[in-house]
């Protein structure tokens, strides 16, 4: 341990620690603008956690520099305050002023910092900035580089996080920007669109792309029957856009207030996600009956699918044919419900509300078209959701409990626990154990797949198929590990969960703002106790609107029906 003093208050930290990370261990708050909670890599580059240290020539970043014994440090001086003050007076003399038509505002974190270190005026002469092209040429994100402030947070977690590395800094002063490798738009690039750049971009410099404007056209044309799904994790993320604490399960208002938006079906991802598993399910034994590609790998994530299809395509083959829930979703609303309801699918348009970005590049792909139409027709995150319940006047923390509609509502809790990281997992060994064996789990709490840990493994013995043996990874990097090993002939699994976001869903590119692993274990508690507490059903093949589906629809996992809409194909691309 290194004994220091900051601001007269003794400290004791691990070597090693910087002085940022003892001040915050002793409650004194530094503001800083390119360092990130949880990875440990600072860049530096910010320059507003400047502090002083006696003897030091200059004042130094905290961020970046290591704790000493007996060092002595200031982090409230005059010569400090300025110092912020004038860092903070240069970016915002570079930026663009339009601050209450920014889709950040209220979450910028340079509009926070500027209040914080007392910045309320310009001091520095405006310059003429630089205007950058902006990069939207996707349907997914969109990237500002005149709101950029060069903090590295996105270059950071690209990097050191999802391990894909896309985004580099380039140029010096006035010209620096940060840009794709070779200087390429996002469509061209071999970005996933995971969008966990947006959740840390400090600015309005990297951001989802808002479709809100569709869903409002189609929710007021008279000839359109729009419906809307939610992923799991909606409902354990939503309240936090309405200032409701991290954790709350707040389904049943989230019901309602879809309602009062004025869609016609409120129906549910939970219900897909039960459909996806069984299938899955049917799948990896069939696969492992007859010697099929073995492991095999989930393909729920999107922002997966196409980061394996970029940077490992000679492993397509591992990957689960099944689409995702939402796909899946989308493919039965405009067949199974259309019919159903004596609606011409042309007529049903489908929205979906997600916690990730990435769904809405899944939607648009050529193959997501079984029913004849494109199965889903907007994607929005709960950030976008958010926004469009307080411009309809509609506070969620007020609002009764509402229930889903028939027949695509009803799920059971293995369909909810899909939201988090090991969800699929758990559901999918729940289901599997029970179709061979011809009864239940001893325990249905697959405790070893949850929790935070890059990668998880867990072995299970399922009768004639003897020992079954699961690894679990969420965020690309540590599914980059995972597929190295797969190359290397070192991964003696049958099953493995891959999930592209940190924590899964709960931590999805689209999640409320700000994200850290305490909101993330905390929605992932809500989602469990939803599985546990909430559902009376908790295995997806006993979910009775599934089987339902098959008696009338589907007739059995894996048949002609089932592969034409539930199925899909994947694409190598380049990198």
């Amino acid at each position: 341990m290194v004994a220091l003093t900051i601001d007269n208050l003794a400290v004791e930290v691990p070597e090693g620690s910087t002085i940022l990370e003892a001040a915050r261990s002793a409650g004194i708050h530094i503001p800083s603008l390119c360092t990130l909670a949880e990875i440990q890599h600072s860049p530096g580059a910010c320059r507003v956690c400047v502090v002083e240290v006696e003897r030091a020539r200059s004042l130094v970043a905290s961020c970046v520099y290591p704790v000493a014994n007996g060092m002595k440090v200031k982090t409230n001086t005059r010569r400090v305050r300025e110092a912020r003050q004038q860092v903070i007076g240069f970016l915002l003399s570079d930026h663009p002023k339009d601050c209450n038509i920014c889709q950040k505002h209220g979450n910028c974190e340079l509009q926070q910092v500027a209040e914080l270190v007392g910045q309320r005026e310009i001091t520095v002469p405006c310059t003429d900035f630089i205007v950058h092209d902006i990069d939207d040429s996707t349907d997914v994100l969109v990237r500002d580089m005149a709101k950029c402030i060069h903090c590295l947070r996105c270059v950071t977690v690209c990097a050191d996080v999802q391990g894909v590395s896309l985004l580099t800094p380039e140029g010096r002063g006035f010209d620096s920007r940060v840009v794709p490798a070779m200087g390429h738009c996002l469509a061209d690039s071999a970005c996933t669109f995971c969008g966990q750049c947006t959740v840390v971009c400090p600015t309005g410099a990297i951001v989802e792309k808002d479709h809100t404007d569709r869903v409002w056209a189609a929710l007021e044309d008279p000839a359109k029957h729009v419906v809307v799904q939610e992923a799991p994790a909606i409902r354990a993320q939503l309240g936090e856009e309405f200032g409701m604490a991290p954790g709350n399960l707040v389904t049943g208002k989230m019901i309602t207030a879809l309602r009062r938006l004025g869609f016609d079906r409120v129906f549910d991802t939970n219900f897909t996600a039960d459909l996806t598993i069984v299938e899955e399910g049917h799948e990896l034994l069939h696969r492992a009956k007859t010697g099929g590609k073995l492991p095999m790998i989930t393909s729920c994530s999107p922002g997966w699918i196409k980061f394996i299809e970029h940077f490992y395509p000679d492993l397509l083959p591992h990957l689960s044919t099944c689409k995702s829930p939402q796909q899946m979703f989308g493919a039965l609303a405009k067949t199974y419900y259309a019919q159903k309801q004596g609606i011409d699918p042309a007529d049903i348009f489908v929205v979906s509300i997600m916690p990730c970005t990435a769904k809405k590049f899944e939607a648009t792909r050529p193959e997501m078209r079984s029913s004849g139409h494109r199965d889903v027709d907007v994607v929005l995150t709960t950030r976008e959701l958010g926004r469009m319940l307080r411009q309809a006047g509609i506070d969620l923390a007020i609002l009764p409990e509402g229930k889903y509609d028939a027949p695509m509502g009803q799920y059971s809790g293995a369909g909810t626990i899909f939201g988090t990281t090991g969800g699929v997992m758990e559901a999918a060994l729940r289901t599997v154990y029970a179709v061979v064996t011809g009864k239940d789990l001893p325990s249905l709490d697959i405790t070893a797949v949850r929790g935070l840990d890059g990668i998880k493994e867990a072995a299970l013995e399922i009768g004639e198929l003897g020992e079954v043996r699961a690894a679990v990874a969420h965020g690309l990097g540590n599914a980059r590990k995972i597929l190295d090993r797969l190359a290397a002939g070192q991964a003696d699994y049958h099953f493995i969960e891959i999930m592209s976001c940190p924590g899964g869903c709960v931590g999805g590119g689209g999640q409320p703002l700000p994200a850290s692993d305490e909101k993330r274990t905390l929605r992932a508690g809500a989602l469990y106790h939803d599985d546990k507490n909430v559902q009376a059903i908790r295995q997806s093949h006993e979910n009775p609107a599934i089987k339902a589906l098959y008696d009338s629809f589907l007739t059995k996992p894996l048949g002609k029906k089932s592969h034409n809409l539930l199925h899909t194909r994947y694409t190598a691309r380049g990198i």
